[in-house]
Order: structure tokens, then C-alpha cells, then sequence
């Protein structure tokens, strides 16, 4: 029998979906900064700033920043992490994990690259000191398989974050609805000539697990000491947990 899941709104085919988000972010790879700017006026700098601050990264640290996009947290570890430590890139998107690589090396960082699963992950147990993934969760076809790949790449007394839109306050809710399936999709055609894409993103949003069932996905994964920062009114949140 064939497994479903949803592609925003939409159900389809598990073994349908990557390649629907694939086509996704193929199309909106080469202009992701500046819409990622536009939709959140800049918050998403402040976002991945505030994650920054609390991974506990420092000289020497292993990173893995999964579903790292166009590289901005990558590039902010390898300057905590120096000459003695390790980031790696990682997307399952071409597109993407190319435009990223080019970028960080346009600013003379070169790090190592590598186009993978989430949910398989070919990085050895018990590795990184810290796992992070901005923004990738929601598009991920089996969360679970892909928050257990992370704890087990992290050593002993690392942390997993995850940086995820989430639930909105509630009095803020019909605003932002509006915003997100009126206003995103516009600006999408009007910067990326793709408006369906960015209507995807939006009802991805709505389809994620809100912040306490996150927190028991990761904790089921076998992540410890679990909390969870709303930011933003909790238009996103910074989960963070820790392996022992």
C-alpha cells in the first residue's frame, strides 16, 4: 500500500515528495537571500544569530549544519570554530548546497561540502559537538528518521537546534495568515517569477508540528534537557536539546 504525506496542503506519494520540494528550492536557490529578507525584514539575520549565541560553539568545535541552504549559519560556526575545528555544508538540494559553497567561498571560506539526506546521514556516531538545521525540518518527508540520524552524529554532551517556524501567538494569527497567503506569494513572483513555490512554504509552515510536539519528537529521538525559545511572537522557534 502505498505511504502518503503532504506537500503543504497537498498529500502525496512519500517517495513523491523530495522531489517536489527538490523542484522547490531548484527554483528559488538563485534569489533565497533576498526573499529571505523580504518576507522577514531582516529577522531571520537576528534568528540565526540568537541560535548562534546559544550552541555552545567555540575554538575548535565540530559542526554539522544540516540543510544549510545558502550557508549562513556555516559561516558564522567557522569563524567561532577556527583554524582548529570543523563545519560541514550539508543539503540534499544541488542547487542550493551549490549556491551556498560558491557563496561562503566568494567571502574566502572554504569548507567542506556534502549533498546528503537528513534521514541518512554518512557521518560516523557520536561525532559533532553540535547538529544544527535552520529552517529544513518542515520539508523533511519522515521527521523522526532525520531528528534520530542527528542525535546519533552528535558526541556524548552535544547539542541538536533547531531553528523552525512554528506557532504564532494567537491574536497574531489572522495577520500573519494573511500575510503568508496573500503577500509571500506576490512577492515570490514578483522577485523569483515563482508564486507557487512560496505558497508551498506557507502552507509547509502551517503542516509542521507546533513547539511542544516538536520537543516530544526530539525527545523520542532520545535527546535530553529539551526546551524550546519562541521568537517573535513564536512566528519561529529555537529548539535546542542535548545527548548524554
Amino acid at each position: 500500500m502505498t505511504q502518503h504525506t503532504h506537500f503543504g496542503y497537498e498529500q502525496v506519494a512519500e517517495a513523491e515528495k523530495a522531489g517536489r520540494v527538490a523542484q522547490v528550492f531548484d527554483s528559488v536557490a538563485q534569489r533565497y537571500d533576498i526573499m529571505n529578507d523580504l518576507m522577514s525584514g531582516g529577522l531571520h539575520r537576528l534568528w540565526k544569530t540568537f541560535t548562534i549565541d546559544r550552541s555552545g560553539v567555540r575554538e575548535g568545535s565540530r559542526v554539522l549544519d544540516v540543510a544549510g541552504g545558502t550557508g549562513d549559519l556555516s559561516l558564522a560556526f567557522a569563524r567561532k570554530v577556527g583554524k582548529t575545528g570543523q563545519v560541514w555544508l550539508t543539503d540534499i538540494n544541488n542547487a542550493m548546497l551549490t549556491h551556498g559553497r560558491d557563496r561562503l567561498c566568494d567571502k574566502g571560506v572554504m569548507l567542506p561540502v556534502a549533498q546528503c539526506d537528513a534521514e541518512r546521514l554518512p557521518f560516523p556516531s557520536n561525532y559533532f559537538d553540535c547538529v544544527t538545521v535552520a529552517f529544513g525540518l518542515r520539508n523533511m518527508t519522515h521527521k523522526d528518521r532525520a531528528l534520530a540520524e542527528m542525535y546519533r552524529v552528535l558526541r556524548p554532551g552535544g547539542r541538536l537546534l533547531v531553528l523552525e517556524f512554528s506557532r504564532v501567538w494567537k491574536p497574531l494569527a489572522p495577520a500573519y495568515d494573511f500575510y503568508s497567503f496573500k503577500v509571500i506569494p506576490r512577492i515570490g513572483k514578483w522577485v523569483t517569477e515563482d508564486e507557487d513555490s512560496y505558497r508551498y512554504l506557507a502552507e509547509s509552515i502551517r503542516m509542521h508540528p507546533d513547539q511542544d510536539t516538536l520537543k516530544s519528537m526530539m525527545e523520542a529521538a532520545g535527546l535530553e534537557k529539551v526546551d524550546y525559545f519562541n521568537l517573535t511572537l513564536g512566528v519561529v522557534a529555537l529548539h535546542r536539546g542535548f545527548k548524554f
